[in-house]
C-alpha cells in the first residue's frame, strides 16, 4: 500500500514538474532574432489584465455613465475593423482574445534586407497561452480547416524541426483594414509585380509563433528547439537597456534598435553611380540628415510602463553616449539644474513646464545643423536676419537681431496655463497661458520681438507701453490670418513685459498683470498643492533640468466641454481622421461630475547622464479611488 502511494506521489510530482517546465517559455528578447528592428512585449498578459481592471483609466472607460459613448465607439470599431479582419481570417476574434496568458509580443525584423532592396520587413507575433494551450491548439486547427475549405492552398514547412503551417495571401486580404499600396514604377521600366505574401504559424508547447516569412520565424524556432542562433538579448546595446530600463519586469515595454536601422540608412548606395529615374520630388538623403542632426549616434530608444497602487509610471529612454552627442541630442541633453516650480506660479495653474534649455547653445547647434544639411537654407536664414536688421536700423541704428534676440537667450524656459474662462469653443481652445523666457537683457529681447512683429503686421505707432506696478507692458500686434468677411489681414495682440530676469509673454493681459504682482501676492503657490511633492519624488526630484505638471482633473473638464460643444454645434473635429469622426459621438459623454473622480494629476521630468536621455511620467492614483 505504501509502495503504491509513493508511486502515485512520484508520478504526480513528475507530471506537475513536466507541466511547469513546458510552461517556462523564454522571454521575448531571448527568442527574437539579432536583426530585430523593434519590438513590443507584454511579459505577462494575466498580470496586465489584473492591473488594468483596477486602473483609473479602465474604471473610467467601464463606468456606467460612459456606456452610451463606449457602446457606440466599440460598435463602430467592430464594424470597421473587426468584421473585415474576421472575414479574411475566417474566424471570430473573440475566440482568441482570452488566449494570451503569458507573453504577447509583436516584432519587426530586418528579414535579411540591407535596407535598400525590395525585401519587406519581417513581422513576428508570439503569444503564450500557458494553461489554455489546448484551446489554442483547437482554435488553430479550426482556423486551418476553414482556410483550406475556403480554397487556400495550405502547406506544411519544417523549420528547425517545427511544422509550420503556411497560408498564402493575396492582394485582397486585409484590404478592408489596410490601404492597398500603390505600385511604384520607374520611368522606362515595367512595374515590379507584388510578391505574394504568406503567414507562417506553429504552436510550440503553449506558444503561438506567427510571421510573414520563413526567415522571420526561423530564429524563434531555433531558440525554441535549443539552437544557438544569436538573439536580440545578445546585443550589447539591448543588454545595457534591459539592465537599466526593464530589470524589474514592467507591465509592458518596447525597444527600438536605432543603431541597426541607422547603419542601414547610412549604407545607402551612391546615387551618382546608380542614377534613378527623374522625379519632381526631392530625394531624402539620410547621410546628409542623420550626421548633422546627431541622430547617427543614437543607439536605441525604449519605453516601459509600470503600475503600482501608488500610480502608473512611464519611462522613455534614448541611448546616446555623452561623448558622441551632437545636434538634436546635444540640445535635448538639458543642463542638470533645478526645474522646480517657482513661488510665483499660482496654485490654480492647471499646467506647468520648465526646461533649463541653454538658448545660446541651442541657437549655435541649430545653425550648425542647417549649414550642413543645406547651405542654401543657412544663406536664406542669414539673409532674413539681415533684412530684419536693415528694417530696424531705420529707427534704431544700433539694432542687431543676433545680439538682441539670440545673444540674450538664457537657460530657463517656463510656461503655465490658467483655468479656462467661458464655455465657447474659442475660449476652451485658447486657455490663458504665460510664457517666461530667461534673458540677460529682457528689454533688448522685447525690442527684438517688436521688430520682427512689425515686419509681418502693421503696428499702431500711437500705442505706448503701459505702466503697471513700475513695469512696462508692451502690446504687439501679430498677424493671425485673414478676416473672411472683409478679406483683409487681421491681427491679435501679444503682451510682453520684463521682470525678474524673464521676458513674460502672453496673449492675455490679465495673466501678465498677475505675474507682475506676484511678488506682493500672499496667495498659495502651486508648489504647495497637495500630492505634488510626493509625485515629484517618484521622478527622482526636479533637478534634472526638465519638469512639468498637469492638473488632469481640470484639463479633462475642459476637454469634455470642448468636445461636447463641438459635437453639439456640428463642428468638424479636425483632430481626428475623417474615417473615424462618425465613431466619436461626444454628445453621448456624461456630465463630467459623474466621472471626474477617475482623474487627478500628472508630473513629468527629464534628465541626461553619461548613457543617454531619460523622460519619466508619473500619474498618481486619484485619492478618491483609494
Amino acid at each position: 500500500m505504501t509502495t503504491k502511494l509513493l508511486r502515485l506521489v512520484a508520478a504526480a510530482f513528475f507530471l506537475t514538474s513536466a507541466r511547469l517546465l513546458h510552461a517556462a517559455i523564454a522571454p521575448a528578447e531571448n527568442l527574437l532574432p539579432a536583426d530585430t528592428l523593434a519590438f513590443f512585449t507584454v511579459p505577462d498578459c494575466a498580470a496586465l489584465r489584473a492591473a488594468s481592471q483596477t486602473s483609473p483609466q479602465m474604471m473610467f472607460w467601464n463606468d456606467p455613465a460612459m456606456k452610451p459613448f463606449h457602446d457606440k465607439l466599440v460598435a463602430k470599431f467592430n464594424e470597421r475593423m473587426i468584421a473585415p479582419l474576421e472575414q479574411d481570417l475566417g474566424a471570430k476574434v473573440a475566440d482568441f482574445l482570452d488566449l494570451p496568458q503569458g507573453q504577447f509580443t509583436l516584432a519587426v525584423t530586418a528579414n535579411g534586407s540591407n535596407g535598400h532592396d525590395d525585401v519587406p520587413p519581417g513581422l513576428l507575433l508570439l503569444v503564450d497561452a500557458k494553461d489554455k494551450s489546448d484551446l489554442l491548439k483547437t482554435n488553430l486547427a479550426g482556423l486551418a480547416k476553414k482556410w483550406a475549405a475556403a480554397g487556400r492552398a495550405l502547406r506544411t514547412e519544417k523549420i528547425h524541426g517545427l511544422a509550420f503551417t503556411v497560408v498564402p495571401l493575396d492582394s485582397n486580404d486585409f484590404a478592408g483594414i489596410f490601404p492597398k499600396r500603390a505600385p511604384v514604377q520607374e520611368l522606362g521600366k515595367e512595374p515590379k509585380p507584388d510578391k505574394p505574401g504568406a503567414i507562417y504559424f506553429t504552436q510550440f508547447e503553449s506558444l503561438l509563433v506567427a510571421g510573414n516569412s520563413p526567415l522571420a520565424v526561423e530564429s524563434v524556432a531555433a531558440h525554441l528547439t535549443g539552437g544557438g542562433t544569436p538573439a536580440i538579448a545578445d546585443d550589447a546595446t539591448f543588454a545595457a537597456d534591459r539592465l537599466a530600463q526593464f530589470r524589474d519586469t514592467p507591465l509592458y515595454y518596447g525597444w527600438f534598435n536605432a543603431r541597426l536601422l541607422i547603419s542601414q540608412l547610412l549604407a545607402a548606395p551612391d546615387e551618382s553611380s546608380e542614377p534613378a529615374a527623374p522625379s519632381v520630388f526631392p530625394k531624402f538623403d539620410a547621410k546628409a540628415f542623420l550626421a548633422p542632426t546627431g541622430l547617427s549616434h543614437l543607439k536605441s530608444a525604449s519605453f516601459a510602463v509600470r503600475e503600482t497602487h501608488a500610480g502608473s509610471a512611464v519611462t522613455l529612454h534614448l541611448t546616446a553616449p555623452e561623448a558622441e552627442r551632437a545636434g538634436l541630442l546635444k540640445i535635448l541633453a538639458l543642463t542638470p539644474k533645478d526645474a522646480g516650480i517657482p513661488a510665483f506660479v499660482p496654485a490654480d495653474a492647471v499646467k506647468f513646464s520648465r526646461a533649463r534649455l541653454d538658448g545660446q547653445q541651442t541657437w549655435a547647434e541649430l545653425q550648425k545643423m542647417v549649414a550642413v544639411i543645406n547651405p542654401d537654407w543657412m544663406t536664406g536664414l542669414n539673409s532674413a536676419i539681415d533684412v530684419a536688421n536693415a528694417f530696424a536700423k531705420s529707427k534704431n541704428p544700433g539694432f542687431d537681431l543676433r545680439t538682441q534676440l539670440f545673444g540674450n537667450l538664457g537657460d530657463d524656459l517656463i510656461s503655465y496655463q490658467k483655468p479656462v474662462t467661458g464655455d465657447t469653443l474659442a475660449a476652451l481652445s485658447s486657455p490663458p497661458t504665460l510664457f517666461l523666457v530667461g534673458a540677460a537683457n529682457p528689454d533688448q529681447f522685447i525690442e527684438a520681438v517688436k521688430t520682427l512683429a512689425a515686419m509681418s503686421a502693421t503696428q499702431d505707432a500711437k500705442t505706448e507701453p503701459r505702466e503697471f506696478l513700475g513695469r512696462k507692458i508692451h502690446t504687439v500686434a501679430l498677424r493671425s490670418g485673414v478676416n473672411p468677411a472683409t478679406g483683409t489681414a487681421q491681427t491679435s495682440p501679444l503682451y510682453l513685459s520684463a521682470s525678474g530676469g524673464y521676458v513674460a509673454i502672453s496673449s492675455t493681459a490679465a495673466v501678465i498683470e498677475e505675474y507682475l504682482r506676484s511678488a506682493e501676492s500672499q496667495a498659495k503657490p502651486l508648489r504647495e498643492n497637495a500630492g505634488l511633492a510626493d509625485a515629484s519624488e517618484q521622478l527622482g526630484g526636479t533637478g534634472g533640468g526638465l519638469f512639468g505638471f498637469e492638473n488632469q482633473r481640470e484639463t479633462m473638464r475642459v476637454t469634455f466641454k470642448a468636445f461636447k460643444n463641438a459635437s453639439a454645434a456640428n463642428a468638424t473635429l479636425k483632430l481626428f481622421p475623417p474615417a473615424f469622426r462618425d465613431w466619436l459621438d461626444f454628445t453621448l459623454l456624461p456630465d463630467y461630475g459623474q466621472v471626474q473622480k477617475y482623474f487627478y494629476l500628472s508630473v513629468f521630468g527629464g534628465r541626461a547622464d553619461d548613457a543617454g536621455l531619460t523622460l519619466k511620467v508619473f500619474t498618481p492614483r486619484p485619492p478618491t479611488l483609494n
